[in-house]
């Protein structure tokens, strides 16, 4: 096999016992390490999946003090559980979680299931999940390749194939498959992330306290600043979007649920609308927009501010205004009119966060009279 030329001549022991020594001594103490409860690695992987440890680590506390097991999770209300995960983004994620955990709860008596063919039929669970789960919580040799992984081995092994494209991860599957510990998977699949989480970093890479430089190619060579090879993705579609932070006449604040399906499925925010011509203004497509959604009239009133959210395939680029709805407003379960302090009981998108937060600083107790 072509991935195997890779690790000829490479002292695989060695590189074993050094990467697990090492991460023995230097590893993070994070909360989901303090057991190998395969539960809490579940919902650990999943929040970390495009997320930063330190923003991780207060979600991951919260979450498990909320819904502390399979069963809590698979018995909780929807919208307490993206409440608890609001703010984090990527919702599919933990609406897969649960809906898995619902299947693990009903299918496997509440155990999650320890065999590739099982875990990985479960809803929003990859080969990185899977092999992280095995690996970590039942200590069963299975590769965990993410982007930290690709590129730390890129380096070690001088890699040169293109880790954006998806068939570059079945070649270092099939290499961590050879190289990877069968006696302690754990702290080898685990020592592999935090060696690409904390020293060899995407830009300017700490070769020097690197515990396993001597087994590094491109170091031998100079080249680890130009691996791994990575492609760009094209650039992001931005699209323009009216938003209305609205208010009743007894401060009751106008909100709405987004389709169960799609982008942000499910969460609340404010009416908002893609405005799609430039021969009307921002401010006259929302108004038009409410009397066509919600069959009343508002009255817009100042511009509360221009905001920009990026996800990973498009911009959205918002115009937000404050106004006053003039007339009563029919409520069903996707259209609540709520107080104030029942807002902070809906889950809402970051952006929409946002935007709450500048509405009440600029407001401030005007809101109240």
């Amino acid at each position: 096999m072509k991935e195997l030329t890779y690790i000829e001549d490479f002292l695989i022991q060695q590189f074993q016992d050094d990467l697990i020594n090492w991460f023995e001594k230097e590893q993070r103490d994070l909360p989901w390490r303090a057991d190998q409860d395969p539960y809490k690695v579940w919902v650990s992987e999943i929040m970390l999946q495009q997320t930063r440890v330190d923003t991780v680590i207060p979600y991951f506390n919260n979450f498990i003090a909320q819904f502390p097991s399979i069963e809590a999770l698979a018995h909780a209300d929807e919208e307490k559980v993206l409440k608890a995960w609001e703010g984090l983004g990527y919702y599919s994620r933990v609406r897969n979680l649960q809906s898995a955990v619902k299947e693990v709860h009903e299918s496997y008596g509440g155990i999650v299931p320890n065999t590739p063919s099982e875990i990985s039929k479960l809803k929003g669970i990859g080969p990185y999940t899977t092999g992280s789960i095995l690996s970590i919580a039942y200590g069963i040799p299975e590769p965990a390749v993410d982007g930290n992984v690709m590129r730390v081995l890129s380096r070690i092994l001088s890699i040169w194939d293109d880790i954006a494209k998806p068939k570059t991860r079945k070649v270092f599957e099939v290499i961590i498959r050879e190289i990877i510990s069968k006696e302690n998977p754990s702290f080898f699949n685990q020592g592999l992330m935090e060696l690409g989480a904390i020293v060899c970093t995407p830009t300017s890479p700490s070769c020097l306290l690197c515990p396993v430089r001597e087994h590094c190619k491109s170091y031998m060579e100079g080249t680890q600043a130009e691996l791994p090879v990575k492609t760009k993705k094209n650039s992001t579609k931005e699209v323009p979007i009216v938003v209305g932070v609205l208010v009743t006449n007894d401060n009751k604040i106008l909100i709405h649920k987004r389709p169960d399906s799609g982008l942000l499925a499910r969460l609340w925010e404010f009416p908002n609308v893609e405005v799609l011509t430039d021969v009307k203004t921002p401010k006259v497509v929302l108004q038009e927009f409410i009397k066509d959604s919600y069959h009343t009239t508002a009255h817009i009133e100042e511009l509360l501010g221009a905001f920009q959210h990026v996800f990973s395939h498009l911009t959205w680029n918002m115009t937000v205004y404050e106004g006053r709805i003039e007339n009563e407003i029919t409520e069903n379960e996707r259209v609540k009119l709520v107080s104030i302090e029942e807002l902070s009981q809906y889950a809402f998108s970051v952006s929409h966060q946002k935007i709450w937060k500048q509405f009440q600083e600029k407001m401030g107790s005007q809101l109240l009279s």
